[in-house]
C-alpha cells in the first residue's frame, strides 16, 4: 500500500471511530435536564415519570417549594421550567392577578379536597359556633366553601368564585378561619374541623379514609383539575411535551389507582372530566 493510501486510511478510520463513540454516547452527552416546580414531598408518581423520559434523554429535578405563593413566580423568572401544583383555576387567576402569561401544557389528576377532623367522626357532630379553617387564595376558598355547601352546612349565592361574603345562609353559625392553606392541617389542634388540600393531607399523613367529607367528582370539577404549566412561550417544548406524554400513560395512571384510590384520581382520561 503506497504511504499516502495507508495515511488516508488511518484517518477514515479514526474518523469513522469517532462516529461510532458518538453515535453510542449520544443520549448521555444530551442529556436535558427539566427543571419542575413542585409542592408537597410526596413525589413517587414523578419518580415514576423521570425513569419514562430518562429513554427519551430527559433528566427531571424536582424542585420543591412550601406553599402555593412560590412555583408560579419561579417559573415566571425562569428559576422552573414548568410547574406541577396547581389547577386551572388557580392559574388562570394568578395570571390575572401577576399579569403572567402561564398556560396549561397538561392535566395529570384531580385531587378532591376533604373535611378532617381530630375532635369529631361526623357531620353531624359540629356544633353551633363550631370553628371550621379553609384556605385563605381565592381559588381554594372559593373551592373549600362549595365543599361545605355540598355537604349541606352552608349556602352560597351564585357568584362565579365564592368569598366568604358570598355565604347566605349558615344555620350553625359556624366561624369559619382562613388560612393559608398549608396551614389548614396544622390547624386542627385547634379548629374543629378544616377543609385540607389533598397534598397538603398528605404530606401530615393524614388517612383520607378518616375524613368526615370529601368534595364529589363532577363535570363542574373540570376547574380543579390539577395541570402541568409553562410560560406561554415554551408552550410547545418539546421536552416538556414528552414529560406531559410520560405522565399521561396507562401505567402511570394504574400507579397513581395503587398509591391513592378514589383521592387522586388520573384527569385525562377520567370521562366525567372530558365530557
Amino acid at each position: 500500500m503506497k504511504k499516502g493510501n495507508k495515511y488516508f486510511s488511518i484517518l477514515f478510520l479514526v474518523a469513522l471511530l469517532a462516529v461510532v463513540l458518538t453515535g453510542c454516547g449520544g443520549s448521555s452527552s444530551h442529556t436535558k435536564t427539566v427543571k419542575i416546580g413542585i409542592t408537597g414531598s410526596d413525589n413517587r408518581v414523578w419518580d415514576a415519570v423521570e425513569k419514562k423520559v430518562e429513554k427519551e434523554g430527559i433528566h427531571i429535578k424536582l424542585v420543591e417549594f412550601s406553599d402555593y405563593s412560590q412555583p408560579n413566580t419561579a417559573l415566571d423568572q425562569g428559576e422552573v421550567d414548568i410547574n406541577a401544583f396547581q389547577t386551572v383555576y388557580f392559574m388562570d387567576n394568578w395570571n390575572k392577578t401577576h399579569h403572567t402569561k402561564i398556560v396549561s401544557i397538561g392535566q395529570t389528576d384531580i385531587a378532591p379536597m376533604a373535611l378532617y377532623s381530630h375532635k369529631i367522626h361526623n357531620l353531624s357532630e359540629l356544633k353551633n359556633g363550631s370553628k371550621i379553617a379553609i384556605p385563605n387564595d381565592p381559588t381554594n376558598e372559593g373551592r373549600a366553601l362549595q365543599l361545605l355547601a355540598s355537604a349541606g352546612l352552608i349556602k352560597l349565592n351564585s357568584a362565579a368564585l365564592h368569598t366568604v361574603k358570598d355565604i347566605t345562609s349558615n344555620p350553625k353559625h359556624l366561624k369559619i378561619a382562613q388560612l393559608d392553606a398549608g396551614q389548614t392541617a396544622r390547624s386542627l389542634n385547634d379548629e374543629t374541623a378544616a377543609v385540607v388540600n389533598s397534598g397538603v393531607a398528605s404530606d401530615a399523613k393524614f388517612d383520607p379514609k378518616t375524613a368526615i367529607y370529601t368534595e364529589k367528582v363532577t363535570a363542574k370539577s373540570k376547574p380543579y383539575v390539577n395541570i402541568i404549566s409553562a410560560n406561554e412561550k415554551d408552550k410547545n417544548n418539546p421536552y416538556y411535551k414528552k414529560v406531559v406524554e410520560a405522565y399521561q400513560s396507562e401505567d402511570i395512571a394504574k400507579l397513581t389507582k395503587k398509591l391513592y384510590g378514589n383521592f387522586q384520581i388520573p384527569a385525562w382520561n377520567y370521562k366525567i372530566l372530558q365530557s
